[in-house]
């Protein structure tokens, strides 16, 4: 009998490899896995509609990569994007070299346009505890007097309200990444002790303290499920009834809702309370090795930007307060 052979995932081998050694060796989140095969399926599709075919890893050399930074450049991306973009393509060569099928990486020293500098944003104290706040309070009605407008989707459970209050309490003690928060299991929790492990970029495990508000937020949730939930369960349900974690999407849709009724910003994302989280540690004189380790930054410049952030607060107070600024 005629054997049928699997068809491959992709049209590309060492695109499928790639993504699969990031999964299954480097531990990288599946957010990271998806960003990398956008990425490179845009560059292919690029390499396609320029070319004429699909393109030849080992063939391609500086000049190519040039011409895309080029049409990048033409799309409007945002310095940012062209940086993040060529990273991916960088990582995947760096996998190719070591896999003999190239013998340097053509990006190596390609110029790149320079990023923008900016500080990362944060909510300061008193708006933090106003978006504390928000997911027991209801939308204000609109100032013209109009009945506001009924929230589209299914309505809230009647857990939602304290699940969202332990979610923020917990990013905002912990200072989780989005995907961190999600993957939190019962038994990462250490409430005796106020501690909880957390698996961060790379399956790189980290213990950070977590505060009694918190603490008693996720108390509070759990005794409002119609079950307490086992040490294998999420932390944070998806609904009351289920026993899957909490989606990043729905997290971040519950989070604009409850930015707009704390008279916040709804743009600002589940990352910019990391951000607070950093910035109030360094204000309240932490040092920045030890904000680095809880944050689980793999290096000190990366947690060096929330330096710049109060640096730049205390040069304002200085100018306004200072008689001879």
């Amino acid at each position: 009998m005629p054997t049928t052979a699997k068809p491959a995932l992709t049209a590309d081998a060492w695109v499928d490899r790639f993504l699969e050694h990031l999964t299954t060796e480097r531990g990288v989140s599946p957010y990271t896995v998806r960003n990398y095969a956008h990425t490179l399926g845009e560059f292919q599709d690029w390499h396609e509609k320029d070319r004429g075919e699909p393109p030849a890893w080992a063939a391609l050399g500086r000049d190519d990569f040039r011409a895309y930074l080029r049409h990048l450049g033409r799309s409007k991306l945002s310095r940012a994007a062209i940086q993040l973009r060529f990273s991916a393509l960088r990582t995947f060569y760096k996998f190719l070299v070591r896999r003999a099928v190239v013998e340097a990486t053509p990006i190596k020293s390609l110029l790149l346009p320079k990023l923008e500098k900016r500080l990362p944003r944060f909510l300061t104290i008193a708006q933090m505890e106003a978006l504390l706040a928000a997911p027991l309070q209801r939308a204000a009605p609109a100032k013209s007097g109009k009945k506001a407008a009924k929230p589209r989707g299914r309505p809230a459970e009647a857990t939602a309200p304290a699940r969202d209050v332990a979610i923020l309490e917990t990013i905002y003690s912990c200072g989780l990444r989005i995907s961190e928060l999600c993957g939190l299991r019962v038994a990462d929790l250490d409430l005796r002790e106020q501690r909880v492990r957390v698996r961060g970029k790379g399956r790189k495990e980290r213990l950070v303290p977590i505060g009694e508000a918190a603490m008693d937020a996720i108390r509070l949730y759990w005794n409002q499920l119609p079950k307490p939930p086992a040490s294998a369960d999420p932390v944070f349900l998806a609904s009351a009834q289920s026993r899957r974690p909490m989606p990043p999407r729905t997290l971040q849709a519950r989070l604009k809702r409850h930015l707009a009724i704390a008279g916040l910003d709804p743009e600002l994302t589940p990352h910019k309370l990391r951000h607070s989280y950093a910035t109030h540690l360094l204000d309240a004189g932490a040092d920045l090795r030890s904000v680095q380790e809880l944050l689980g930054h793999a290096h000190l410049v990366t947690t060096q930007a929330y330096t710049h952030v109060t640096t730049e607060r205390l040069k304002k107070a200085y100018d306004q307060a200072h008689p001879r600024a």
